[in-house]
């Protein structure tokens, strides 16, 4: 595990630190013929050899410096098919951990990665995705006929009062499963600070309970998965 660690290390530390701009830019307008793909797989490989700082794993850093080109090479030619460029970003970096977890793996793969699957702590999974896209669709039943009252804010970022609740929900999840309940009640002050300059100068009672239900009834349900987590 020590290893895998050492090059996901490796995998940041090249992709996200030492990996200008002006190289990514270059990456994408040339493709294949970048000399800047080259460089940044050269550096992956001496990131990887200067972290493993053991020349028998030498093969390993190979193998997954050409499966890294193999990876930048085809999210450079495939950018253009999504227009939500957050999309493959995603996908290369997930491949990149997947080929790292193949390479240090590679001669027990099947039974370490079923070990793996067999300790997982699947009563946190389940809470961590309730508190996520269900409890947000639970809201919006609950919260249905009141919403209807509520003048829309065009202002407001597109689906941001969801994305809201959900880190909170998760926040509130992982604060009562390492048992720290009093940071919640801290959690809960922040965002009413947050909300108290803005309803204020609306001066609209309707949106404040609403909002204020809505806080409750998210605070609640993040609550009720954690308690049922931990009993």
């Amino acid at each position: 595990m020590l290893i895998f660690i050492k090059l996901i290390l490796a995998h940041l530390i090249g992709d996200f630190i030492l990996q200008p701009s002006k190289w990514v830019l270059h990456k994408q307008s040339n493709k294949i013929t970048s000399r800047y793909l080259y460089l940044h797989v050269l550096l992956h490989l001496l990131l990887y050899l200067l972290l493993l700082w053991d020349l028998s794993l030498w093969k390993i850093a190979v193998a997954i410096s050409v499966g890294h080109f193999c990876i930048d090479l085809l999210k450079l030619y495939a950018d253009s098919i999504f227009k939500n460029k957050s999309i493959p970003f995603f996908i290369d970096q997930g491949l990149h951990i997947v080929l790292i977890y193949c390479c240090v793996f590679y001669t027990d793969l099947y039974e370490y990665t079923l070990a793996l699957f067999q300790n997982l702590d699947w009563y946190l999974i389940t809470a961590v995705v309730f508190v996520t896209y269900p409890a947000a669709i639970i809201m919006g039943k609950i919260l249905e006929r009141m919403s209807s009252q509520i003048e829309t804010d065009h202002k407001s970022l597109p689906n941001a009062g969801k994305y809201i609740g959900i880190i909170e929900r998760l926040f509130v999840l992982i604060f009562i499963v390492i048992g720290r309940w009093e940071v919640i009640g801290l959690l809960i002050a922040a965002k009413s600070v947050f909300r108290f300059n803005d309803l204020k100068e609306r001066n609209n009672r309707k949106l404040t309970e609403y909002i204020l239900i809505g806080t409750l009834v998210s605070f609640g349900l993040a609550i009720l998965a954690g308690l049922l987590y931990i009993s």
